[in-house]
């Protein structure tokens, strides 16, 4: 077996043992352990949560006194939970915003401490179209943030690698004081997608 595919199948037989719904939930638990992305108590949202590794990940870090808010255009199929909740929505919906503030019932103005997105379009297999369509997901989790994320706040966002991923690196240097760029161990190496991991949003 060729050590790429030693590796993809490692990652799917554990989130199997340990009861996550994809190898995804990999990634995120290696952002939360190296930079402390997610603390006990927090309220996170969850961009392109199906099929919902990174809300469990998410609902686990946070415990009891925190909330995720899970968000997708297919249906999450997690059982209930007391610290979750899951939206089937568009996020390019307006008034989507609102509508995680109605989830939360903030006691403050901006009601989240972390953005979560994983968003990645239909893929085509037209490169350019792919990454640029990608790249667009990628800013509206960044708008969707402006509206939501708190001063100190931070975030982890998808990017496919391509000419825009300058572009998109910059908008997220604009809001928080520290990006990183992460290739996740459970990543396919030949894959392009990279993360931005993003600290302590700036005073807008």
């Amino acid at each position: 077996m060729k050590l790429e595919e030693a590796k993809k199948d490692y990652y799917r037989r554990l989130a199997r043992e340990e009861g996550y719904k994809s190898r995804a939930a990999y990634k995120l638990l290696e952002a939360v352990k190296k930079y402390r992305l997610i603390k006990p108590g927090e309220n996170v949202l969850d961009l392109g949560s199906s099929p919902g590794g990174w809300i469990q990940v998410a609902a686990e870090t946070v415990g009891g006194s925190g909330l995720v808010v899970g968000i997708d255009l297919s249906p999450i199929k997690l059982g209930p939970q007391a610290n979750v909740h899951l939206l089937q929505a568009d996020i390019n919906d307006p008034a989507i915003a609102e509508k995680v503030r109605g989830l939360i019932k903030p006691t403050r103005d901006l009601p989240l401490d972390v953005v979560l997105s994983d968003l990645s379009p239909n893929i085509s297999g037209v490169w350019d179209l792919d990454h640029f369509r990608q790249v667009e997901l990628t800013l509206r989790s960044l708008t969707i943030g402006d509206s939501l994320l708190k001063v100190g706040g931070n975030a982890m966002l998808k990017v496919f690698d391509g000419d825009r991923f300058g572009e998109i690196r910059k908008e997220a240097g604009k809001r928080f004081q520290v990006v990183h760029i992460m290739k996740p161990k459970a990543s396919r190496s030949e894959s392009s997608e990279l993360y931005l991991i993003c600290l302590v949003r700036r005073r807008p």
